[in-house]
């Protein structure tokens, strides 16, 4: 009778081996959304948060809870008015398990609604809106980045205790810039500074003389900026060829210098910026991340490849909880929602609003580095205004 009982043991352990095997073979591939920017402004942001997740995904083998990852890429070019169709592509031409995108606010915007439309989930890697963990927020979308309001409103706490009383802010006029402007704002005047006057420029636009004019005849204390990518460049360049550096601190969002060092030179040098992340934090996590990083891509990693790299340990977290079931949304976001995030950047976690609670690092340009000063903001939470959840 005891021989029998381990026989039939053994058969049904048999048995069941081979049917999760079988479960597992079976299981289809996990198809990723990217809309992401491959051209334009923005292409070189586009390109480090593909990289980053695509590192992500092969330490893990290439697959994520045991589902083989297949790529889908659309470039969104930045353009708000193609956002719609671009990302319906994906969800109802390329039947995507999970969209990872993207860049700019405005187009990360429309995704967002469409997302929340058709319950896909979504992970936004950089673009800051307030209003896609605000009153867009939903069960589906995360995002492994930022608000605009973070950044900001740490530098702000920066330039009052920096003893600045007078400061000009400028930046393009859309949804990132004036949220970013406004969280700098928040603070600064909270701790008795006065923002003088506000300039903007419509995005992409980049002629910058008539503004730089107009801040060195104001004669602010400081000014205050916000702009990133091929923008961020020209500015700093522009900033410095008119002479301002040199009498009027230029303080900005870390968009300003990550990843731009290379192609703004010594124009970037002792610049101040605040950031989720920095090049020097010296962290096992962070130092294991970089060597990989640079190895795999012959580039160092920046921001944005911190970013896309965490968007696929959020993905995994979710769908590692869920068994790969990318449907299962409320499986997914208690997951997340419970983890401490292990990030090159330091450990994070996730608000109500699925928005990262994150140091925010107060970083100095040295050579071709944003290395750490000081933590301007200890695990500052975005407030999530709007947020029904």
């Amino acid at each position: 009778m005891q021989k029998r009982t381990v026989l039939l043991s053994a058969a049904a352990f048999a048995v069941l081996a081979a049917t999760t095997h079988t479960w597992a073979q079976a299981q289809p591939k996990l198809k990723v959304g990217f809309m992401l920017p491959a051209t334009g402004t923005f292409a070189s942001l586009g390109t480090a948060i593909d990289n980053g997740f695509r590192l992500y995904v092969a330490e893990q083998g290439g697959k994520i809870a045991g589902r083989e990852v297949e790529y889908v890429r659309v470039d969104d070019e930045s353009d708000p008015s193609k956002a719609t169709d671009n990302v319906n592509k994906l969800i109802k031409r390329d039947n995507v398990d999970v969209i990872v995108g993207t860049v700019h606010s405005g187009v990360a915007m429309a995704m967002a609604k469409a997302a929340k439309e058709s319950g896909t989930l979504l992970i936004v890697p950089n673009a800051g809106a307030a209003a896609i963990t605000g009153p867009m927020c939903a069960p589906n979308i995360f995002r492994s980045s930022f608000t605009m309001w973070q950044s900001g409103y740490a530098m702000g706490e920066v330039a009052a205790k920096k003893g600045h009383k007078k400061v000009v802010t400028i930046t393009w006029k859309y949804a990132a810039g004036d949220e970013n402007i406004k969280g700098f704002k928040e603070s600064f005047e909270k701790n008795g500074g006065t923002v003088v006057k506000e300039l903007s420029l419509p995005f992409p636009n980049v002629e910058f003389q008539a503004l730089l004019t107009e801040i060195a005849a104001t004669k602010p204390d400081a000014v205050f900026t916000f702009f990133a990518g091929g923008g961020a460049v020209k500015f700093v360049k522009d900033y410095a060829a008119a002479g301002l550096k040199k009498t009027i601190p230029l303080y900005g969002s870390g968009f300003l210098t990550d990843g731009t060092l290379d192609a703004q030179g010594n124009d970037a040098a002792d610049l101040f910026t605040t950031l989720h992340y920095a090049d020097n934090l010296n962290s096992k996590r962070d130092q294991n991340f970089r060597l990989a990083y640079a190895k795999t891509y012959k580039l160092q990693p920046d921001v944005y490849a911190v970013q896309g790299y965490d968007a696929g340990q959020i993905l995994g977290i979710g769908l590692n909880a869920t068994k790969g079931d990318a449907k299962n949304i409320q499986g997914f976001a208690q997951a997340v929602r419970m983890a401490k995030i292990d990030s090159p950047r330091g450990t994070f976690t996730m608000s109500k609003s699925h928005n990262p609670v994150q140091d925010i690092y107060l970083r100095k340009v040295v050579g071709k580095e944003n290395v750490m000063d000081s933590i301007a903001s200890k695990a500052l939470a975005d407030p999530g205004l709007g947020c029904k959840m």
